[in-house]
This record gives C-alpha cells, structure tokens and sequence, in this order.
C-alpha cells in the first residue's frame, strides 16, 4: 500500500499505527516524527506563511474573500507518487489543504486513489478519525486498540486531576492577533486537565474575540497556542498581546499565569499527542498535582 498523508495529524498517527513504511509522501506541514522531513512534499501554501499573525491573517482574509485557495496540491508529484490512499481534512480550510482540492485534482489526473477524510471538532470526532484512518490502512483492530488506550490515558489524567482542591478559569487563544479563542477539542482538555473552560464549547469552532470580552471573562490562566507557531515563534510577538489596553489587567497576567505552549507540536494537531497535550495542560493548571508530566521546552512563563 501507498500512502500519502496531507495532515500532520493523519501523518503521525500512521506512524504511531506501525505504518510508516508505507507513506511515500506528505503534506509540507507534515514535521513529526522527524524521519517523516524527507518524504517527497506533495503540497505548499499560497501565502507567506512566514509572517507575523496579523500579516498571516490579512493574507487569509483576503484570500477567502476573492474565492482563492490558500494551499494547492502539486499535481505532478501526486501522479509520480501513485498513491492507493491520501489522507486529507474538512475540518478547516485555513488550516491545511481541504480535501474538496485532492477530490478535483484526483479527476484532473484521472487517478484512483481513496480519498480518506479527517474531520474531528472534539475528542469523540478524533476517535472516530483515528479508526477511519486505520480502517483505510488495513490495521482496524490495532486502530481501535489505539484509540482505547488514548482514552484510557486521557482518564488517568482526567483522575488526576479530580483530586485537585480548586479548578481554575483557563482561557486559551490560538491565534494572538487578531484574538481567537481555542475551540473543537480544546474545552474538554481543559476539563480532562483540572480547568474550567471559558468563552469556548466543546465541539464548536475557534472564534475570533475582542480583549474587552476576555477581560470580563476574568482569565486565571492564560494559554497561548497559536496555530502552526512552535513556542519560539509566539514569543516573539508578545509584544502584540502587551501592547493591548486590558493586557496588565487581566487576573492570569497579574497572576503570573500566563504560558506560551508548543500549539504546532501538541494542541493544533488531532493526532496521538493529544495526550501529550492533555498532560501538559494539567501539568500547568494543576502543578502540585501533574508538574511531572510537564516536558522540557513545552511551555514557557510570560513575564507581566
């Protein structure tokens, strides 16, 4: 079997499945595990994906408003590659490539591969992925023995945490200019992690938020993972965040509670390390309970 993967997420779960030998190509976002990098990059963005987070946003605004797509596939690479299965997402279309583009270049070149969709909003839907993306593999009971085992991790942590003596209000942003509040799977999370989820539902996109609405929601802690960004990337557009009126004013930064994460690495992706990502969380919101699970270099104090 052939396989080409064009989300990370799908990338690393055919790894973590036993199946990497049979991926011939990825998705230029595609980064882990490592050995994955040089895989032949059957995708690239339409936009400079290099800039800042308000240049990035302005580039995907105008883009959706004249129709344009903001990634394309490179069709003579997918004709070289033959692949029996890709691997794509609906989920969102600023994120990675939709998979309506695979579907139209799979007719253009008149291929026939299976074209298998990704599209969790909460943890139900990545179970659901993740037995898709098996099923497509071949590996169906391994997929489903995966998928217990994430979820028994994920009540390990979430019993953890029960022991804690006060939960706090946790919001997290995965955008910083303009503000976007994390949604999908990240309010269960939160609550897996010992935190009580504010201006998000499970299952509900990311939104767009104005400081003034997250300063009434009164934030104890303040989680900053952004989409695609590694933790070095954040940092160095904090000056943005400090630079809003209500920024010294809300409780999570008077607090000393404010963290930049690893959002490209852990909370962005629906893939195995949710689980990862899950500790993490409740490494930080419940540190006298779950500092051990904390890795080194997943997260980083801001100063006020």
């Amino acid at each position: 079997m052939r396989v080409v993967s064009l989300v990370p997420a799908a990338t690393e779960l055919v790894c973590a499945l036993g199946r990497a030998a049979a991926l011939v190509g990825v998705s230029h976002e595609c980064d882990f595990p490592p050995e994955v990098s040089t895989l032949p990059k059957v995708t690239r963005p339409r936009f400079e994906a290099t800039g800042t987070s308000r240049t990035i946003d302005e580039q995907v605004r105008r883009a959706l408003a004249l129709g344009e797509p903001l990634y394309e596939v490179l069709p003579d690479m997918l004709r070289a590659l033959l692949p029996d299965v890709v691997l794509v997402q609906d989920q969102c279309q600023v994120c990675a490539l939709p998979a309506s583009q695979v579907e139209e270049a799979r007719a253009a070149l008149r291929l026939q591969f299976e074209v298998v969709k990704l599209h969790a909003h909460d943890l139900e839907g990545i179970w659901s992925d993740f037995a898709r993306v098996a099923d497509a593999l071949g590996c169906g009971a391994e997929g489903r023995q995966f998928v217990e085992n994430c979820q028994g991790e994920l009540e390990a942590v979430r019993k953890r945490t029960a022991r804690a003596r006060y939960r706090p209000a946790v919001l997290c942003l995965e955008w910083l200019d303009p503000p976007m509040v994390a949604g999908n799977w990240m309010p269960e999370l939160v609550d897996i992690a010992g935190g009580r989820s504010l201006l998000a539902e499970p299952g509900n996109s990311s939104r767009p938020c104005d400081w003034e609405t997250i300063l009434a929601a009164a934030p104890e802690v303040l989680i900053l993972m952004p989409c695609g960004f590694p933790i070095e990337r954040t940092l160095a557009e904090l000056d943005v965040l400090r630079a809003a009126p209500v920024w010294s004013r809300l409780p999570a930064v008077r607090n000393g509670r404010t963290y930049v994460t690893d959002g490209n690495a852990y909370f962005n992706r629906p893939g195995p390390r949710i689980v990862d990502s899950a500790r993490i969380l409740a490494g930080l919101l419940q540190p006298g309970l779950c500092a051990h699970w904390l890795p080194d270099g997943s997260w980083q104090r801001v100063a006020e």
